[in-house]
């Protein structure tokens, strides 16, 4: 939306209000005696950019807005006219704020989902958004509180794709250790690898891509255990950074961002293992917070 369509940003805004008071802070009866400068000020915030979805006849039907913020992108605002909800409207809506986010060099994009809202949390699921382990309370001025959850989407980090094997399997052999034991990436072995991983929901395959490229990756295993009470733990393994991005701090996001998966799902420990041979490896996991707890053996078959 341009700086001057401030009338038009109100008219659809009260819309969503009016429709859906439950899943905004702000209210109807706030916001209708707005002056025309707040409507012009919230356009012309060079930290937020508003998009309005319109259909085939020209009415507005779908708004949303996204807000940069030290720690990446925040989606806010979102609402889709009950009339466009089958139309994928919401998703086109969402697709245009990440691409701008991605344009500013977010490395990913918040949002918060009122917990009875079943139909927005499945939805942004199936963008890719994962719950971050973040709850809160959705603060109304018309009504109780309401309890809400944060939900967080990587713009960097995803699970990996079939066509990414290449260029993993590149990075599991850039070293002296797995040159002797990787070959080439089309070898059937790793297809099938793949997709048994890919079928596996206690099993992640995940890269990071920079700029349209697959410079990272790392497998994140969810084991189940009955010792600790039961609980589940996390196993990271595979831990790559491709040569021309080390020393830029990818490695370390890629880990934190697995241990903030692994605490978003209910881990109680994240584990891993390290070839006594990688000595870097050892004091880049000790400065992460890990500790040499255990002694590993391994038995070659």
């Amino acid at each position: 939306m341009g700086a001057d369509e401030g009338p038009r940003l109100r008219d659809i805004r009260l819309r969503a209000l009016n429709d859906a008071p439950a899943s905004f802070a702000s209210s109807y009866d706030r916001e209708v005696a707005f002056p025309p400068e707040t409507w012009a000020e919230r356009l012309a915030d060079p930290a937020a950019r508003w998009w309005v979805a319109r259909t085939d006849d020209g009415a507005d039907a779908g708004l949303v807005c996204l807000r940069m913020e030290e720690t990446g992108g925040h989606l806010l605002s979102m609402w889709v006219a009950p009339e466009a909800r089958a139309a994928r409207v919401g998703s086109r809506l969402v697709d245009a704020a990440l691409a701008w986010a991605r344009e500013n060099a977010a490395e990913r994009v918040r949002l918060w989902v009122v917990d009875s809202n079943e139909g927005a949390r499945a939805f942004y699921t199936r963008k890719g958004f994962v719950p971050s382990g973040r709850t809160g309370a959705l603060t109304r001025e018309d009504g109780p509180d309401t309890p809400e959850t944060e939900f967080v989407l990587s713009l960097v980090f995803r699970q990996a794709r079939r066509e990414d094997l290449p260029a993993i399997v590149a990075m599991l052999a850039d070293d002296p250790l797995g040159a002797q034991r990787e070959g080439d990436p089309s070898d059937e072995r790793y297809l099938a690898a793949f997709d048994q991983i890919d079928a596996n929901p206690y099993d992640e395959l995940i890269v990071a891509e920079v700029d349209g490229k697959v410079v990272g990756t790392m497998q994140l295993t969810y084991l189940a255990g009955l010792s600790r009470l039961g609980a589940e733990r996390c196993q990271i393994e595979a831990v790559r950074v491709a040569a021309s991005t080390r020393g830029g701090g990818l490695g370390r996001k890629m880990i934190q961002w697995g241990i903030d998966r692994a605490r978003a799902r209910g881990c109680v420990l994240v584990q891993l293992t390290s070839d006594k041979a990688r000595t870097d490896a050892h004091r880049f996991y000790g400065n992460l917070g890990f500790a040499e707890s255990h002694v590993g053996f391994k038995l070659a078959l």
